[in-house]
């Protein structure tokens, strides 16, 4: 659905202010990625960070542009080399030129995409966390597998593997995330609470999930040009700090990388996860609702939504 209604003219942000917010933020993405991009140059892989940039098929590169979102008209733009972006448009507010988000032109190429991720993200908004899975997904992965079914293989366990598959047949595993649940082994998917599947992603997601909190950080970075970098930045850094306690909690030894484990396996390493999990919820909720709004605004200055529909 299209609308008649005129969206209103964009907001002017001054030259001397966009410029500002993309130096800080090209600072802060800078500062998390320094090392990952050392390494990468180097040729050696992190079991933990590589993730953030390999699974989810995100470069630092498009993390570090930063872009106001739409309805934003950035004074001077079109004399920098962000005229040659995608998704950016010439034009003229209050008598002042620059570069503005071109709304429809980010929804004809994310908006399946991210309609896709929006229906997910606000299910799983809308649900209570629970708490009760202690991160052995990655146990799972391994369970009654032997030493050719590690995936991380250049990562020493900590455990043995008589250890983890008695850690995985003792638990009641309540994984709900299912781009978790697929690599389990084929052994370890009936220990799980119930089957998932791709389709029902949207009634299984919950917020307590380290995985589905990490994701919004894929979906902001999917919606291009229409993110605003303040949103995109933050999931990073919550993404960042969930995959460290992601791993952390696994059967791996990341000692080598500077990390303690987090022992799921016991009492107290079952507390700190669950403490992580409470904090990371009231985290992630906020950006779940930065995320649905930031869908919602392209979405409407597109046209696709009539004003006052959402």
């Amino acid at each position: 659905m299209t609308s008649d209604v005129r969206p209103p003219d964009p907001v002017v942000l001054p030259e001397e202010l966009w410029r500002r917010r993309e130096e800080r933020h090209h600072a802060c993405v800078d500062h998390l990625t320094a090392e990952h991009l050392q390494r990468r140059r180097r040729g050696e892989p992190h079991p933990v960070v590589d993730f953030l940039f390999t699974y989810y098929r995100t470069s630092v590169a498009t993390v570090r542009r930063w872009h106001p979102g739409p309805g934003v008209l950035l004074e001077n733009a079109h004399r920098s080399e962000r005229r040659e972006w995608r998704h950016y448009l010439r034009a003229t507010v209050a008598g002042r030129d620059g570069l503005v988000v071109d709304a429809d032109s980010v929804w004809r190429r994310c908006g399946d995409r991210v309609s896709r991720a929006r229906a997910v993200v606000a299910a799983t908004a809308g649900r209570r966390g629970a708490t009760g899975c202690f991160g052995l997904h990655e146990w799972a992965m391994l369970y009654r597998s032997g030493r050719d079914g590690v995936r991380h293989g250049q990562v020493p366990l900590r455990l043995t593997h008589d250890r983890i598959d008695e850690i995985v047949r003792g638990s009641r595993l309540q994984c709900t995330h299912f781009d978790a649940f697929r690599f389990f082994t084929d052994d370890a998917v009936p220990l799980n609470r119930e089957p998932l599947t791709r389709d029902g992603q949207v009634h299984d997601e919950q917020p307590a999930c380290l995985h589905a909190g990490m994701d919004v950080y894929a979906h902001t970075a999917a919606l291009e040009a229409g993110a605003p970098g303040e949103l995109l930045l933050d999931a990073l850094r919550a993404a960042f700090d969930a995959r460290e306690v992601d791993m952390r909690s696994s059967p791996y030894d990341l000692s080598a990388w500077g990390l303690t484990p987090i022992p799921v396996e016991t009492a107290e390493g079952r507390a700190e996860f669950v403490a992580f999990q409470k904090q990371w919820i009231a985290r992630t909720q906020v950006l779940r609702s930065r995320f649905l709004a930031a869908v919602d605004h392209v979405e409407r200055l597109a046209g696709r939504v009539p004003v006052g529909a959402r």
